[in-house]
């Protein structure tokens, strides 16, 4: 076959230059480069680094008071007062919660018609009001007792004496929280694949099990993470419980500041401290929780922050060896 005018031969082609020297697999990549991702990270630590010099230079923040007053066993005893308050309100809080979503979910049109309300009218009130309200219950009830309606009674309560200033924070907060922790379990249970209850029934198994060995432990998925978003606002809300004269850690800084007010910076910066450590080991146990109910819903577990630690290592490791081979 006769080849077109002006055509070369194999034999007189010119050789390619653009071929690589060394094989495809020995060639370094070339990342992307990103300059609006560099620029916004040299911004972002321009400001980290501004408000850091700030807080380590401003002499209001008065950084020798905040290390007299961090360990102080008056603050000591607030913080342990918050915690109760916090652990009996978030046990309490979850439990009424389950029962609820239940209720909401059973087939009974009462028990969907009480959940209801409850859920309607908790999330209606402040806690605040909520807290005042039963601070000053007494003034409506002096006694509670058990019986028959409109009957006599078998058991009655001193409501002054039974009401102390500890059970009237964990009760407002722990009504509080029942409201909000429904709607998370509710949620979480809706979450589940109708096809895991249909299995279910089809074994025969009963709803009890059903809910306790199949149901929840899946909807636990999806009620952790909110939940903790809500336990994080209950350790936050545990500063409310000082206007019902129950010294927590808020309570406690609150106090110490008016007894003295030059210290009311460094005060509510100890007061700051404490609520990130809480906060941050709950955020630590959300994490672990999740990667434990994550096993058979995923490939591979996400990576605990030690073997994201280790695996960075080795890849900078690496990084500077190619660096030095090139």
């Amino acid at each position: 076959m006769s080849e077109p005018p002006g055509a070369l031969s194999v034999a007189e082609a010119p050789p390619r230059t653009d071929v690589p020297s060394k094989p495809l697999g020995a060639q370094r990549v070339q990342p992307l480069r990103r300059p609006g991702r560099w620029i916004a990270t040299a911004v972002v630590l321009v400001v980290v680094a501004q408000f850091a010099h700030g807080l380590a230079t401003n002499p209001f923040y008065q950084w020798d008071r905040f290390r007299y007053w961090f360990l102080r066993p008056t603050i000591l005893d607030g913080l342990v007062i918050t915690l109760e308050v916090a652990a009996l309100s978030a046990v309490l809080g979850l439990l009424g919660g389950v029962v609820l979503a239940v209720a909401r979910l059973s087939g009974s049109p009462v028990l969907r018609a009480v959940s209801w309300t409850y859920t309607w009218l908790f999330r209606s009130i402040p806690l605040i009001v909520l807290l005042i309200f039963l601070y000053n219950f007494s003034a409506l009830y002096q006694t509670l007792s058990l019986g028959v309606p409109f009957g006599p009674s078998f058991v009655s309560f001193d409501e002054s004496k039974l009401a102390t200033d500890m059970v009237v924070a964990v009760v407002g907060l722990s009504l509080n929280e029942a409201a909000y922790a429904a709607e998370v379990v509710r949620g979480g249970i809706l979450s589940v694949d109708q096809g895991q209850h249909e299995a279910a029934d089809a074994l025969g198994l009963p709803k009890s099990y059903q809910f306790t060995r199949i149901v929840f432990p899946q909807a636990l998925r999806s009620i952790v993470p909110n939940y903790v978003n809500q336990l994080i606002g209950l350790i936050k809300g545990t500063s409310l419980v000082f206007y019902v004269s129950l010294l927590d850690l808020f309570g406690s800084v609150q106090s110490m500041g008016s007894t003295y007010p030059g210290d009311i910076v460094p005060l509510l910066l100890v007061a700051t401290v404490w609520y990130l450590i809480l906060t941050s080991a709950v955020s630590v146990v959300q994490f672990y929780v999740e990667r434990y109910f994550a096993r058979g819903a995923t490939r591979t577990l996400p990576p605990t922050p030690l073997q994201k630690l280790r695996t960075g290592l080795g890849d900078l490791r690496e990084r500077i060896r190619r660096e030095a081979a090139a």
